[in-house]
């Protein structure tokens, strides 16, 4: 059983609320013999191996939760808690393997408990493509402990407003929101259009609407939407914004934000092949996903241009649910995984 998880898992730490958990991970490095620190944004880093290593070993994690606190208990080998898959089982996974790890000559290994991964904001992962250029990068996301995460889809999210005079109910004219109602429905039509002969939901422009709301002041009707599009590689946020344009109210107002391109990485890579020899010798069968949400990968995958993947266990099916939970024997099968693979880079 992980002391390590389930203490981090105790640490509540949504967006922007993550610094007791930081500092039980930092102390908790430090006592392993990591160079370890609280950052300049916030994040936890340890490192292990020496700063003059003319290869480094990216270990990407993210220590903050979606919000709502689960009570953290442990039940037939179950842990259930905020973050238990989402994502601090992948961060102390990778803790506990560069802890565990004979690190070879010429490497060293770096854990980064990264901040605001759950925001759009992603101060973490902004700070730390700026501060190391690793060889090869993990993010820590849950994929279950024989699969490996090659990619991740594009985001953008919009806000859209309109402003109506109040008109009698008798009149013919659109009311503000029926004008946003007609607006959804055109974004779900253009994105039928651009899915046409797209079977994967990785290759599919996937809109949401995530919320709808109008309010008067009994001489203007004001309409107020917010509109997620999940993007595959071949579409940017800037493609979707050019279309909105066309679909709004000629004086609507568009604000995007949270603008995130898609990323895929290359299957065969010295990286892939590691984890793929690593999952293998302690009797697993490796296989491959890309993710229809973001992450960490978004960030960096383009910066760094090196190596990439995303590994850890847990089932992402639970993130963010109230239920969500980690199996502890997976976990350990993590563990090993990743510690075989550290040691394998000599």
């Amino acid at each position: 059983m992980s002391e390590l998880l389930i203490e981090l898992v105790r640490r509540y730490s949504p967006s922007t609320l993550e610094a007791p958990a930081v500092n039980y991970l930092v102390a908790w490095m430090r006592e392993r013999g990591f160079d370890a620190r609280v950052d300049e944004v916030g994040n936890a880093v340890g490192i292990r191996g020496p700063a003059s290593a003319p290869n480094t070993l990216m270990l990407l994690g993210h220590i903050d939760t979606f919000p709502g606190e689960i009570p953290v208990r442990v039940e037939d080998g179950v842990l259930y808690g905020r973050g238990s898959v989402d994502a601090k089982g992948p961060l102390c996974a990778f803790a506990e393997a560069a802890a565990a790890a004979r690190i070879p000559d010429g490497w060293r290994v770096v854990v980064v408990g990264a901040v605001e991964e759950e925001s759009t904001t992603s101060k973490g992962a902004h700070h730390i493509h700026q501060t190391f250029t690793p060889t090869c990068c993990i993010i820590g996301e849950p994929s279950g402990s024989d699969r490996i995460t090659l990619g991740y889809k594009g985001r953008v999210l919009v806000e859209y407003s309109l402003r109506r005079a109040v008109a009698h109910t008798a009149r013919p004219e659109p009311t503000a929101g029926a004008l946003g109602a007609a607006f959804w429905m055109a974004v779900q039509g253009w994105a039928d259009e651009v899915n046409a002969g797209y079977e994967r939901f990785f290759d599919q422009v996937m809109p949401s609407l995530r919320a709808i709301n109008t309010q008067s002041d009994y001489f203007h009707d004001t309409l107020h939407m917010t509109v997620a599009f999940r993007l595959p590689p071949r579409v940017t946020p800037d493609d979707v914004l050019h279309k909105l344009e066309t679909l709004k109210q000629p004086d609507g107002d568009l604000r995007a934000y949270g603008q995130e391109i898609a990323y895929q990485s290359e299957k065969n890579t010295p990286l892939v092949r590691g984890m793929m020899a690593a999952i293998r010798a302690r009797g697993g069968t490796p296989g491959f996903v890309l993710k229809t949400g973001t992450s960490d990968m978004n960030i960096v995958g383009a910066r760094w241009r090196c190596p990439i993947i995303a590994y850890g266990p847990g089932d992402s099916n639970l993130d963010h649910t109230p239920n969500e939970h980690q199996v502890l024997s997976e976990y350990q099968q993590a563990v090993t995984t990743l510690t075989a693979f550290v040691e394998g880079l000599g």
